[in-house]
């Protein structure tokens, strides 16, 4: 799923503050949301969480990922 769709769904939960980062460790930024797929989250699927306590690791739609 894109990233913005992720903050979507995350945001339908109530929580509004959720951070993501550059699953490759190159700390890129993610400026346009629907360029980026999530190929990993903490904490897991099932997890409640509060604002700010979830975490979307990203890369660019295209790059290769274990996905």
């Amino acid at each position: 799923m894109n990233l913005q769709a992720a903050q979507n769904l995350i945001q339908d939960a109530g929580v509004f503050f959720s951070r993501s980062e550059d699953a490759t460790g190159a700390s890129r930024m993610q400026v346009n949301d629907s360029n980026w797929i999530v190929v990993g989250q903490e904490p897991g699927v099932g997890v409640p969480i509060g604002e700010g306590d979830a975490v979307l690791s990203v890369v660019k739609v295209g790059e290769p990922n274990n996905c």
